[in-house]
């Protein structure tokens, strides 16, 4: 008797814990092997046991036409909302249009897409770029006291977060004449690009006081070419974007002058929410902008916290 008693209990419990996991969403992610994407998958993860929701991740490997397969074998499988963090930002079209016909909730992740109105059903998590460009720029003038030569180096020219943060950049270059840009170019968000790029500038006899780049590991392999050059630690000022622990370790080194911080976490959190409330039918903005933050040296142990 105790036996069955035992083995209903049981299979009471698990029927319970099936039951309990009542949403499935699938995830599709440009680029698994990116460091921020990283930490937005683990903050997707974290938010999913928390809310007990079954979720299901695709690498799209930086290929659009894989990403527009996954999203559509998502809607086959009749998840219940699916999340998105784009290849490219132009190419969101198909994958909105797609959703809106299978009449399943889609949050975009991260990256914004290039069509800034979006159908009921479809919200955007993400970060105003703008912002972002605005924050590195108005304490890298400070430091250059409104005088000197400036580097950007951009991300993927295929994401509007590129154009984003340059433009942002950009917007505060007209308040100081006296910074001028000498070079732009894209080391497509990879620290070897950002390294191999600042040295062709270097061997090519150009000279900069600063160096502006979108992201923290542009702006990592950049320091690193700089050092590799003979430069000491902070001669020329680096800022970069994003706060991830690799970038709040080159703050301390000396090796960046600051960084921007862009929360995974609460983006990814975020963004399991709206796909939750849209589940539910409850009413969702359709664009969430969680804050950039600037990070100065003496900001860094503030930030760590975030990843401990």
């Amino acid at each position: 008797m105790r036996r069955c008693s035992l083995l209903f209990a049981t299979l009471l419990l698990v029927f319970s814990q099936w039951a309990a996991a009542s949403y499935r969403i699938g995830v599709s992610i440009a680029r698994v092997d990116d460091n921020f994407m990283t930490y937005v998958r683990s903050g997707l993860e974290e938010a999913a046991k928390k809310d007990n929701i079954q979720i299901q991740f695709e690498d799209a490997q930086g290929d659009v036409v894989r990403q527009l397969n996954q999203v559509q074998g998502f809607l086959n499988q009749k998840v219940d909302a699916v999340i998105v963090l784009p290849v490219d930002t132009a190419a969101t079209a198909n994958m909105t249009r797609a959703a809106v016909e299978a009449q399943t909730p889609l949050v975009y992740v991260n990256r914004h897409p290039d069509e800034r109105v979006l159908p009921k059903g479809i919200v955007t998590v993400a970060s105003n770029d703008i912002e972002a460009g605005q924050l590195q720029m108005r304490y890298l003038a400070e430091k250059l006291g409104g005088k000197g030569t400036l580097a950007i180096i951009m991300g993927d020219l295929a994401q509007n977060s590129t154009h984003d943060r340059t433009e942002g950049v950009k917007q505060v270059l007209k308040d100081y004449p006296g910074i001028r840009i000498v070079e732009q170019q894209s080391a497509e968000w990879q620290r070897n690009k950002g390294m191999d790029l600042t040295s062709n500038w270097l061997l090519a006899g150009t000279s900069f006081d600063a160096i502006v780049a979108n992201n923290d590991e542009m702006a990592i392999g950049a320091a690193m070419a700089l050092q590799q050059a003979g430069k000491t630690k902070g001669e020329i000022a680096i800022v970069g974007i994003d706060g991830l622990p690799d970038g709040l370790a080159a703050i301390k080194r000396g090796m960046l002058v600051a960084s921007v911080f862009q929360d995974p976490k609460a983006q990814a959190a975020t963004a399991l929410q709206s796909a939750i409330k849209m589940i539910k039918g409850e009413p969702v903005e359709t664009d969430v902008w969680v804050p950039f933050q600037l990070i100065t040296p003496e900001q860094v142990a503030v930030y760590e916290k975030h990843y401990k």
